[in-house]
Parts: C-alpha cells; structure tokens; sequence
C-alpha cells in the first residue's frame, strides 16, 4: 500500500523511519520502508509514508537475504507477514517516492530516527548507494533511537503497545510515543543546553 504525500511543508522537523528487512546486515533487503513525521516535543504525528519493496529488486540491487532473518519472518504474526505482500513497489521505485516524502518534511534539514547508527538508517542508506541514487536527508541530522532510550529505558519498557508488531507504520508510531516520552522527561528533569 502506498499512501499519498500531502504537498505543504511542514514545520515539524522529525521522521521516525522504520523498515521491515530480510537480514539484519547493513546491505539488507528490504521488504517495507513506514515513515512518521513527528513533533518530538509532543510526540504529535503529522505525515505518514508507508511502501512494500518488492523483494526480487532487491537482490537484483545486490541486497541480501539472511536466512535465519527469513525463518524469522515465518514465526511473526499472519498480520504483519500479510502486509507485506500488498502492492510492493520495486526498490527504485520506493526509494524515489520516500525520497520525495522526505523533501515534503523538510529535506535534508529533518531530523531523521532510526533505531541504531546501522540498522534503519545505514541500510536505507547502502540501498540509495547500491542503486546510486541520493541519500535524501543530511547524514548530521541522523539520530538513533537507541541512544535516547537509553537514557531513560524504563519508559519504553512501559509504553503501551498499540498496532502490529513489525509492521513498519506502526513501529513508527509506537517508537514515537516512548521517543516523546523520554525526551519530554529529560527536558524536564535537566536544562537542556
């Protein structure tokens, strides 16, 4: 399912970005790209992207499978494996249209999260590489998931779950909810510099 990109800029400066892949290395194939423009201050949400990427085209990008990725797959919930199967776009295809999302939130000013410096992000990234095509964001303005939840883990431990697990959406939107959280605790707790 490919959803529509609303035109007007936005002045919310943040994307959540989640994929679905088909190995946890950097040159992994990706099945689903689910992108969430967001408020950190507030966690509000405001534009969302979400793209099947149509497996073939990534091995034929050189992407990899990991085997026990795959099994993996076969042991998540219908829910989550269905979706994946609905009107996958080829990579080239669904990097333009993300590339395109991400212009319409700011570019290559936004702040783009992903979970780990090499997971989300650095996998997007190999994959714009491997079809040598622009990364559309600026590689200083990354930030990593992780990283924040660590300064606060007890947050996430107890955000309430809502959506598909491993589904690229609604990992966005749950990462989002716990993201806010913390950093809402942390501004309130330290002077921010």
């Amino acid at each position: 399912m490919n959803e529509a990109i609303p035109s007007m800029p936005s002045p919310m400066g943040h994307i959540m970005v989640d994929l679905e892949t088909m190995s946890t290395g950097s040159n992994a194939a990706i099945v689903a790209i689910g992108a969430v423009e967001f408020d950190l201050n507030t966690g509000q949400a405001d534009r969302t992207f979400y793209c099947n990427v149509h497996l073939q085209s990534c091995i034929e990008a050189g992407l990899q499978l990991d085997g026990n990725t795959v099994y993996w797959w076969m042991s998540q919930e219908d829910e989550a494996r269905k979706r994946l199967l609905e009107n996958p776009a080829p990579l080239s295809e669904a990097l333009a249209m993300f590339s395109e999302f991400v212009a319409a939130c700011g570019g290559r000013e936004a702040q783009v999260w992903g979970n780990s410096a090499r997971f989300d992000l650095g996998i997007l990234h190999d994959a714009y590489r491997a079809l040598n095509l622009p990364l559309p964001w600026h590689f200083r303005n990354e930030r990593d998931v992780r990283t924040l939840v660590a300064f606060a883990p007890h947050i996430k431990e107890q955000q309430q779950r809502v959506g598909v697990q491993h589904d690229a959406l609604d990992d966005c939107y749950h990462q989002i909810a716990y993201c806010a959280a913390i950093w809402r605790a942390l501004s309130a707790s330290a002077p921010l510099l």
